[in-house]
């Protein structure tokens, strides 16, 4: 439908002022389920246009709830209007933005919209799982969710793109309690990349980590705090994905550069260990698809990978085509919007360590006395790259071998100084995508990377 509407439109673009004209609808479907009972059911569609026209150095923009001809001449109308008034208050040099090849994406597959009944029955099924394979539980949820963005863009500099991102996740959520009383709970996100149907159309392929977090939860019943302080520890997959992104992705993002950054004066200088290579990937890494693979962005940039550490060296940023020009940098496609009303802003796609050559038994063995660190449930950092962690799962090495499981914890430190300590990279890569990040929208995104063996403070009781 949103192709149909845009036809012919762009020959109406405005000669001598860069335009982008999108379209979009906003998918989101959940079912929660606590104790079997469901608690949440909800489904709703979001969908509008809306152009953005730089004139004069500043841009215009202009978005409307309404998907149609009408309202797509309309905003184009408007941004062209509110650029003109912008630029003839604002003064700003103008610049030309980065030049582009001509360029058709069309979209690779349409995609399915099961019924709300369906949601509701594979979290149900899981449920029943629940409850006959692990027993002892005080409380346990399941949520059952699909979000999807349908974009139609058209530039005038001849990007042509109609694309779909579709993800789906059934989360499961178990809480136990300790002899003493106190409870404690973990989670798991099962699925990925892909509509809710064709990824929990074989719900057997979930048991296996369904028992493994049953498992884990059982040992951290019995559970230990650290001991705070400054402990050598392996960070597993899952938490260095988490510190590309929160700690270290942020801070080379172009926009927060600008605003003041750590990595603002980092550029060509080490920032980590020479074990250390991270990339922000677009669509393909080490040879397998990504997470949530992007191929053209909200600018109409054709999206390919963005170099940010090489080697432990810091080698670039995140860009749109206009911080591009105030850097000298290529932009990569990483101008991204989460509404029809919003504007493109810098964000990561897939944001990755590269892996090492280390293996992970290897790794525990290598410690004396320290942590094995798996997973986190929430995390904060800011732009002087200071970051600190919860963690929600992981082990005591002693003498290179795991031991008890621990209680919640955190860990903290700055990032680009925590790299410097990395003296070992494991081997295999752990990739998450569950997760929005929340830098003014939201926005789905992939992050991930190798076991890592550094230094780092963690908390105690």
């Amino acid at each position: 439908m949103l192709q149909e509407v845009f036809s012919g439109l762009a020959s109406g673009f405005e000669t001598g002022a860069h335009t982008e004209l999108r379209g979009q609808l906003n998918r989101s479907r959940r079912v929660t389920l606590l104790k079997g009972s469901v608690v949440g059911n909800a489904r709703s569609d979001v969908s509008g246009v809306s152009a953005r026209v730089l004139k004069d150095g500043v841009y215009g923009f202009s978005s409307m709830a309404e998907v149609s001809p009408a309202a797509a001449a309309q905003v184009l109308r408007a941004a062209s209007d509110n650029a003109g008034f912008m630029a003839a208050h604002v003064g700003r040099p103008s610049q030309p933005l980065p030049a582009l090849s001509r360029d058709r994406r069309a979209l690779d597959a349409d995609i399915h919209d099961p019924a709300q009944r369906v949601y509701i029955d594979v979290a149900r099924a899981l449920d029943d799982y629940i409850v006959r394979k692990c027993p002892g539980l005080i409380s346990r949820r399941v949520v059952a969710t699909e979000d999807s963005m349908e974009k139609v863009l058209m530039t005038s500099d001849g990007m042509d793109a109609h694309t779909i991102l579709p993800r789906s996740y059934c989360y499961a959520i178990m809480t136990a309690q300790t002899d003493a009383g106190a409870p404690v709970e973990l989670f798991t996100a099962l699925g990925g990349e892909g509509t809710f149907d064709v990824n929990f159309a074989d719900l057997s392929r979930c048991e296996a980590e369904i028992d493994l977090l049953y498992e884990r939860l059982m040992q951290k019943r019995e559970g230990v705090y650290a001991d705070a302080g400054e402990k050598t520890v392996i960070l597993d997959g899952m938490m260095t994905g988490m510190l590309s992104h929160e700690a270290v992705g942020h801070t080379v993002e172009a926009d927060l550069v600008l605003g003041g950054s750590v990595a603002g004066h980092c550029l060509g200088k080490p920032v980590a260990s020479e074990l250390v290579s991270l990339t922000d990937f677009a669509h393909t890494a080490f040879g397998q698809r990504c997470p949530l693979p992007v191929f053209v962005d909200d600018e109409g940039t054709p999206a390919q990978d963005v170099p940010l550490i090489r080697d432990g060296v810091l080698v670039g940023y995140m860009n749109s085509r206009e911080s591009a020009v105030r850097f000298g940098m290529t932009p990569g496609g990483n101008a991204r919007a989460w509404l029809f009303s919003d504007e493109p802003l810098i964000r990561m796609r897939n944001t990755a360590v590269h892996p090492g050559k280390d293996k992970l038994a290897d790794m525990i063995a290598s410690v004396d006395d320290g942590y094995y660190l798996i997973h986190s449930g929430n995390g904060q950092a800011d732009t002087t790259g200071e970051f600190m962690f919860g963690v929600t799962m992981g082990y005591e090495i002693r003498h290179g071998k795991l031991g008890r499981a621990l209680l919640d914890t955190t860990i903290s430190g700055v990032a680009f100084e925590m790299l410097k300590t990395v003296d070992m990279v494991g081997d295999e890569m752990v990739w998450v995508s569950s997760g929005f990040c929340g830098k003014k929208q939201p926005m789905p995104v992939g992050m991930g990377g190798p076991a890592l063996r550094c230094r780092v403070m963690i908390g105690g009781r």
